[in-house]
């Protein structure tokens, strides 16, 4: 069986990486609209309809927009925007983070896409709230640096033409619109205080979460920490907890794949910790894990099409 997909917003960074994983795979018959009407509503609404499963590539406004012209009850939406991410209705499309989220995926006609950035928060914090190890109430902190891919075809202009900062912190008022994501799939009673920054580097990513291990409940070890990580990611071919005992960790680790590794590194004289999660904002962050849903649900290879 072809699988019919749609791109809406094929053009942008995102849509770019999706359509260069799809372009040639077998079972897989990629929609498209001429570049003269792809803003047109009605080619739009068309391709939307036909289209067994739809990736949608768009800012927020626009993505609930196209949600609202499909009007059967076939079609199938990945949204990569963060439109739906806490919405009733919508599976978080995220398939490592809990042990049946593949199979939500697989059967779900509604996936968001994660955040690049609540992607590696998630896959640190996550499994140690659950194991009770985080309690829920933690007062937590997450610090991300991102290759300026991240910020859309504004910023990338912006940083290819010259000039930009090689270090932009942004978000300042601690209000940015991954927060409610964060909370809501780790299981947090409280928002996380995130800090981001944009660095000059194209693609790539590094997600940092602090921990003070001495001041939780039971004052869990590093080993307590990996043992649980690992646990949690046992045969996941695309999240990997690293073993080992690296003196400098590269955010561009991971550019132009589809993987992420997680690492446990700290101070056990001190009790004080720090994961760390490497991926790229275009691979596993966005694009990739588009991919693997759309995978997922359409009942192929979870990693067809994926570099790993």
């Amino acid at each position: 069986m072809t699988a019919r997909v749609f791109i809406d917003g094929a053009a942008g960074t995102t849509g770019l990486e999706i359509r260069e994983r799809l372009t040639g795979r077998t079972g897989i018959d990629l929609i498209t609209i001429d570049d003269a009407r792809r803003k047109d509503a009605a080619a739009r609404a068309e391709a939307l309809n036909d289209a067994d499963f739809v990736i949608l590539c768009l800012p927020d406004d626009a993505a609930r927009e196209a949600v609202a012209l499909i009007r059967n009850v076939r079609t199938r939406v990945i949204d990569a925007s963060s439109a739906h991410r806490v919405a009733d209705g919508w599976t978080y499309g995220f398939a490592e983070l809990e042990p049946d989220g593949a199979d939500r995926i697989a059967g779900a006609a509604r996936v968001s896409n994660p955040g690049c950035y609540p992607t590696g928060f998630l896959a640190l914090v996550r499994p140690l709230v659950r194991a009770g190890l985080l309690p829920a109430d933690w007062p937590m902190t997450v610090n991300a640096v991102s290759g300026y891919s991240g910020g859309g075809k504004a910023m990338v202009t912006e940083y290819q033409a010259g000039g930009a900062p090689a270090f932009r912190a942004y978000a300042l008022g601690l209000a940015h619109k991954h927060a409610p994501e964060m909370t809501a799939h780790a299981g947090l009673t409280h928002a996380p205080i995130f800090t981001p920054a944009v660095v000059d580097t194209y693609r790539g990513m590094v997600v940092e979460v602090p921990l003070h291990l001495h001041a939780l409940p039971g004052a869990p070890t590093l080993a307590a920490v990996r043992d649980v990580l690992a646990a949690a990611y046992a045969g996941q071919p695309l999240v990997n907890v690293a073993d080992d005992d690296a003196a400098t960790i590269a955010m561009e680790e991971h550019a132009g794949t589809d993987a992420m590794t997680l690492r446990i590194h700290g101070n056990a004289a001190t009790g004080q910790a720090r994961l760390i999660a490497t991926l790229d904002n275009l691979g596993k962050g966005a694009g990739g894990a588009a991919v693997q849903n759309l995978n997922l649900m359409a009942g192929l290879d979870p990693v067809a099409g994926l570099s790993l």
